[in-house]
C-alpha cells in the first residue's frame, strides 16, 4: 500500500475542492431562489422530501458501501448487486407514487399529490447509477467523481433558476431535485465505463446483503430522527413555518454535506484499504479526524456569532425570522463533524452493528426533545436538537472507540489544539465586531468578521499550537508525482476476474 498516502490526500483534496465549488453553487442558487420564490414554495417542496428522503435511504440498501469495503469483489458479484438496486428503486418509485394521496391527506394541502409522483421518478435514476459510484470509489477516481457531482448541481440549478424566473414556483424546485439524479447518473455510467451483466447466484452475497442492510438501517433510523422535526412542525405549525426553519436547517445542513462527502468517500475507501494494518490505520484516521475538524470549527463558530448576517446575505431580509433559528442550529455542523468519522471508522473495520446499537439510543432521545419543545414553535425545537445532540458527545465518542485500536484520548489529544484556537479565534473576532456593529453594511461586515475569525484561527494552530508540520505534510502529499492511476487498483476492465484492494 505505499501509494495509499498520496492517492488519499490526492483524493481528497480533489474531492474538497470540487465541494468547495458545490458548496459555492449550492449557496448562490439558495440565495438566488430565495429572492425568486416564497417561504410556502420551499414549505410545499419539505413536506415531501420529508417522506421521501426516507425512502431514499433505501436507494442502495448500503450496497455500495459493501461493494467499496469488500477487499476482494468480483464482476459477477456486482453485476448482481447492479440489477438489487434497480429492483430496489423501483419498489421505492412505486411506493412513493402511492403515498401521494396520503401526504396530500395528511397535510391538507392537495398540491403535494403532483409533487410526490414527480419527485417518484429519482429513485430508478439514483439506483441505475449506484454501483457505478462504487466501482469510481473503489478504483478512488475521485475526481471523476467530483466533476459528475459538480455538473449534476450546476445544470439542475440553473435549470431551478430558470423555471423560478419565469414564474414557475415550487415546480423549479421539484424539477431541480428530479434533474440532479438523471445527470449524475448519466455521468458515472460514462465515466466507468462498465456495463452490468446478468444477475447471478454468487458466494459472498449474503455477508454483503447483511452488510449493507444493517448501514440502511442505521441509516434510517438517524434519518427519521433528524428529520421528524420537520415533519411536527409542518403538521402543527403549516407551511411558512416549516419554510423558514427548512431554510435555516438547509443553510446549516450544506457545509456538514459538503464536508461528510468530501471527506466520507475518501476516508472510507482509504480505511478499507487499512483493515489489516491497524497502525497505519489508526495514523490515518486521527489525522483526518484533525483535518476535518480543522475545517469545521471555524465554519461552526461563524455560523453561531454571526447568524443574522449569514441569513441577511445569504436569504435576504424577508428570512429575518431565520437568523435565530440558524444559530441555534449552528452547533450541529460540529456534531456531525465529530459523530460522522467515528461512523466511516466503524464502517470500514465491519463494525456496522455498532454503529446500529448507537443510533438506536440516540434516535428516541431525539425525537422525544422535539415532541417536548413543539409547544414552543421552530425556535424551540431547533435548540432542543442541538442540546440532546450535544448532550451525546462524550457517550457516542467512547462507546464507538471502545475496544478499537484508539481510544477516547488519542481523539482528545488530536483536536484539543483546534478547539482552543477556535475560542481563541472566536473571542477576537466577536471582538472585532463589537467595534463597527450596524456601522457597516451586512456582506462588508460579515466578510471582515470571518476574515478575523480564520487568520485569527489559523495563527493560533500553525504558530501558537505548533501544528505547522501537519500540514506541511499534507501538502507535500499533493505535490509528490501521482502514480498511474490504475497501478495496484482493481479495474472491471482488468482480464482478471477479481478487484483486489488497492495497494
Amino acid at each position: 500500500m505505499t501509494n495509499l498516502k498520496e492517492k488519499t490526500i490526492r483524493g481528497g483534496a480533489a474531492r474538497m475542492f470540487a465541494q468547495g465549488v458545490n458548496f459555492a453553487l449550492r449557496i448562490g442558487s439558495l440565495m438566488i431562489l430565495a429572492r425568486l420564490l416564497d417561504p410556502k414554495d420551499f414549505g410545499i417542496l419539505g413536506m415531501v422530501t420529508a417522506f421521501t428522503g426516507v425512502l431514499s435511504l433505501f436507494r442502495d440498501f448500503g450496497l455500495s458501501s459493501a461493494t467499496v469495503q469488500r477487499s476482494k469483489i468480483t464482476k459477477d458479484q456486482i453485476s448482481t448487486l447492479f440489477w438489487i438496486n434497480v429492483l430496489f428503486g423501483a419498489v421505492l418509485a412505486l411506493l412513493t407514487a402511492a403515498s401521494a394521496p396520503l401526504l396530500a391527506a395528511f397535510y391538507h394541502e392537495p398540491r403535494l399529490t403532483a409533487v410526490t409522483l414527480a419527485l417518484a421518478a429519482g429513485f430508478l435514476f439514483n439506483a441505475a447509477g449506484v454501483q457505478h459510484s462504487a466501482v469510481l470509489q473503489r478504483e478512488m477516481r475521485f475526481t471523476a467523481l467530483a466533476v459528475i457531482n459538480v455538473a449534476a448541481l450546476l445544470i439542475s440549478s440553473a435549470v431551478a433558476i430558470a423555471g423560478a424566473t419565469i414564474g414557475y414556483g415550487y415546480w423549479s424546485l421539484v424539477a431541480m431535485n428530479v434533474l440532479s439524479p438523471v445527470v449524475t447518473t448519466l455521468g458515472l455510467w460514462g465515466t466507468s465505463r462498465w456495463m452490468p451483466g446478468a444477475p447471478r447466484r454468487c458466494s459472498g452475497l449474503r455477508s454483503m446483503m447483511r452488510f449493507g442492510g444493517t448501514i440502511t438501517l442505521n441509516t434510517v433510523v438517524i434519518y427519521i430522527a433528524s428529520n421528524f422535526d420537520k415533519v411536527l412542525l409542518g403538521r402543527f405549525w403549516g407551511v411558512e413555518a416549516i419554510g423558514i426553519y427548512g431554510r435555516a436547517y438547509q443553510l446549516v445542513n450544506i457545509p456538514i454535506e459538503n464536508l461528510n462527502s468530501a471527506a466520507g468517500e475518501v476516508a472510507f475507501s482509504a480505511l478499507s484499504r487499512l483493515q489489516g494494518d491497524l497502525e497505519r490505520l489508526k495514523n490515518y484516521f486521527l489525522k483526518g479526524y484533525s483535518l476535518v475538524l480543522t475545517l469545521t470549527l471555524p465554519i461552526t463558530i461563524a455560523c453561531a456569532l454571526f447568524a443574522d448576517d449569514v441569513v441577511l446575505v445569504f436569504l435576504g431580509a424577508k428570512w429575518k425570522a431565520a437568523g435565530m433559528i440558524f444559530r441555534l442550529l449552528a452547533p450541529m455542523i460540529l456534531v456531525y463533524a465529530i459523530a460522522n468519522p467515528l461512523s466511516w471508522l466503524l464502517s470500514s473495520i465491519g463494525l456496522v452493528g455498532r454503529n446500529l446499537k448507537i443510533a438506536f439510543f440516540i434516535a428516541p432521545s431525539m425525537i422525544a426533545s422535539y415532541l417536548i419543545a413543539l409547544p414552543y414553535g421552530p425556535k424551540g425545537v431547533a435548540f432542543a436538537y442541538s442540546s440532546v445532540m450535544l448532550l451525546w458527545i462524550v457517550p457516542l465518542i467512547s462507546w464507538a472507540l471502545r475496544d478499537t485500536v484508539i481510544s477516547p484520548r488519542d481523539v482528545f489529544t488530536s483536536v484539543s489544539p483546534l478547539f482552543v484556537s477556535g475560542l481563541v479565534g472566536g473571542a477576537v473576532a466577536i471582538g472585532a465586531h463589537l467595534l463597527y456593529q450596524d456601522r457597516l453594511p451586512p456582506l462588508l461586515r460579515l466578510s471582515i468578521d470571518c476574515t478575523t475569525l480564520l487568520v485569527t484561527y489559523a495563527g493560533m494552530i500553525l504558530l501558537v499550537m505548533r501544528q505547522k508540520s501537519f500540514y506541511s505534510d499534507i501538502l507535500r502529499g499533493l505535490k509528490r508525482p501521482s502514480p498511474a492511476r490504475t497501478a495496484g487498483v482493481g479495474s472491471l476492465s482488468n482480464p482478471e476476474p477479481v478487484l483486489t484492494r488497492v495497494e
